[in-house]
């Protein structure tokens, strides 16, 4: 397996760790709740996460009939820095990481850590496992050509004007040897600095299975996820770029 640099000036926004399970009749909001009671020395800011549901009635000989409502689907607990969040959803869980990014071992530990208190209510069963990381990649200004920071730049016809304003590619890979996909997201951001231009890649990598996935499968596929997170992220920039963040 390749291995990767560590990165002093990493430039990750966010990082996280996503696990969805098949949602239950017999699991209630309150249930979620009561996790609060576990984490608040750590975690004391909550908020709650609201659903929006929506319909639209036909009937014969009437115009159409709307209705929407919103209902508490999980809650999110705020670190007391503001720079991890925790959500306790009837869906899945999720942990979050903010700037200054520290280590995968840091983030990892600590999502397992509320993981289990998570699963002593839920009884989950896992259907999907994702690691997200939200990269914002500032380069010197004046840039002649994106390709001298990005492997997959975008590409303008010779024959036409070459000054670049905006732009957004996302594409989805697939790895066959851990059966998961990544998809890759690359955007510019509008120039506020007129010394650096800002571009957003932003690398998604998940694994799912509808038969469901075991909880030990589950983090040791994270593991792998990591690693073809990091394969994604050294492809997609060149050395050049790659100088500024060690």
């Amino acid at each position: 397996m390749e291995k990767y640099p560590i990165l002093s000036k990493a430039p990750i926004t966010e990082a996280l760790i996503d696990i969805r399970i098949k949602v239950r009749d017999d699991l209630k909001i309150e249930q979620l709740s009561s996790i609060y009671n576990f984490i608040l020395k750590e975690y004391p800011n909550r908020k709650e996460r609201y659903q929006w549901e929506g319909s639209l009635e036909f009937k014969k000989g009437k115009p159409p009939t709307s209705s929407a409502s919103e209902i508490i689907d999980g809650y999110i607990f705020i670190s007391g820095d503001n720079r991890q969040i925790f959500q306790a959803r009837l869906d899945g869980f999720t942990f979050s990481r903010l700037k200054p990014y520290e280590t995968w071992e840091n983030l990892r530990d600590e999502a397992y850590r509320l993981w289990q208190k998570y699963r002593e209510i839920t009884s989950p069963e896992i259907i999907r496992v994702a690691l997200r990381y939200i990269n914002k990649l500032e380069f010197p200004l004046p840039i002649k050509n994106f390709s001298d920071y990005l492997t997959a730049a975008p590409i303008v016809p010779a024959e036409l004007p070459q000054g670049v304003s905006s732009f957004l590619s996302r594409v989805i890979i697939h790895e066959p040897e851990i059966s998961a996909a990544g998809i890759i997201t690359q955007a510019l951001e509008q120039i506020v600095n007129p010394n650096i231009i800002s571009i957003i890649l932003d690398i998604d990598v998940f694994k799912q299975k509808s038969e469901g996935i075991s909880e030990e499968e589950a983090w040791q596929v994270l593991e792998r996820l990591r690693h073809f997170k990091n394969k994604i992220f050294f492809k997609s920039i060149t050395e050049k770029a790659k100088e500024l963040f060690l």
